[in-house]
């Protein structure tokens, strides 16, 4: 497959694993992976770590990082919304982070066509989304987060909400795997869908989208929820909004700064909808953000072209890597 880039297959194989190294070296004895040393680990941004260190063939550290998520499980099937020292921060428990466990753990059957591993962690999946649809509601949309006091955050939120629904159909896809039914799973989603597509009102009502982030932009097609010409019109329509020429995605339309972990989650999306040029462009402008330091520049601030913030994260190193294996066929 010809690549629409300047980089080497070589080249790019070398940054990978140096981004599969750093993560690796952030991650806890216990299997967590934190955002960055004595930072918090929180449960998505954890999954995405394993589902990118799975893509550098760094298999057992990816299971060990599912055997974390599995032995944190809360008895609901929920996880905390963050982690410090394997120790929950909070009691809310954010639907999205319990759903993308799903997503984890088909990715790796899928890297590795291990079944036992599969029907191992299968418990744990069942228990996460029969978590996160018992929250549903009547029109369809499942709310951001509930705690432990039975509060339910009461609000949907959109780039949530698609996750959940790309989330769903992978565990739709381990039960068929395993021979279960769970056809009460698709009807939800399919509900879910249609929420999404058909009735926008139901989400970010209480201003969650104000500043106009670019994950509501290019979320639905990232996960699947906008597909074909409407998404490729969904592209065009807020190209000039979210991308900075010869810098990346920006984190917000009203803001100059650019975040490498949605510029790669955007080139993710590009790839799904065939727009491989523009993909190609995007990981060009990150790359020259490459220096010697571990880990990758999580971001710029314009115009004084100034890192922003200075620390890396494993999410920014994971981000990357599932980037470079899109444009890559992977």
């Amino acid at each position: 497959m010809e690549l629409t880039l300047k980089e080497t297959p070589e080249n790019l194989r070398d940054l990978v694993d140096s981004q599969a190294d750093f993560i690796a070296e952030n991650q806890l004895p216990s299997g967590a992976i934190p955002w960055y040393r004595d930072g918090i680990t929180d449960p998505w941004d954890h999954v995405e770590g394993a589902i990118a260190l799975d893509l550098a063939g760094r298999h057992a550290d990816a299971v060990k990082a599912y055997k974390w998520s599995r032995d944190m499980q809360n008895p609901d099937g929920s996880w905390y919304h963050s982690y410090e020292d394997d120790k929950p921060l909070n009691s809310i428990k954010d639907t999205n982070f319990a759903a993308y466990f799903a997503t984890g753990i088909w990715f790796h059957y899928l890297a590795t066509g291990d079944a036992a591993f599969l029907r191992g962690m299968w418990p744990s999946v069942e228990k996460a989304i029969d978590f996160t649809l018992g929250l549903q509601q009547t029109e369809g949309e499942i709310p951001w987060a509930c705690n432990d006091e039975g509060e339910v955050w009461p609000n949907a939120i959109l780039t949530s909400d698609c996750c959940i629904w790309h989330s769903i159909r992978n565990a739709v896809s381990i039960a068929g795997v395993l021979g279960m039914d769970r056809h009460d799973w698709e009807s939800a989603n399919e509900k879910l869908l249609r929420a999404i597509r058909e009735k926008p009102w139901l989400f970010d009502r209480m201003g969650e989208n104000s500043r106009r982030y670019a994950m509501n932009w290019f979320y639905p097609v990232l996960t699947g929820v906008v597909t074909g010409d409407e998404a490729r019109g969904r592209m065009d329509r807020e190209w000039d909004d979210f991308i900075i020429e010869g810098r990346g995605c920006r984190v917000a339309a009203d803001e100059d700064v650019t975040a490498v972990a949605e510029t790669g989650e955007l080139i993710i999306a590009l790839c799904l909808i065939g727009e491989r040029e523009r993909a190609g462009l995007l990981l060009d402008w990150t790359l020259r953000l490459r220096d010697n330091e571990d880990g990758f520049c999580r971001g710029l601030k314009l115009p004084e072209e100034e890192h922003c913030p200075p620390e890396r994260a494993t999410w920014t190193s994971a981000a990357l890597i599932m980037a470079i294996a899109a444009m890559c066929g992977a």
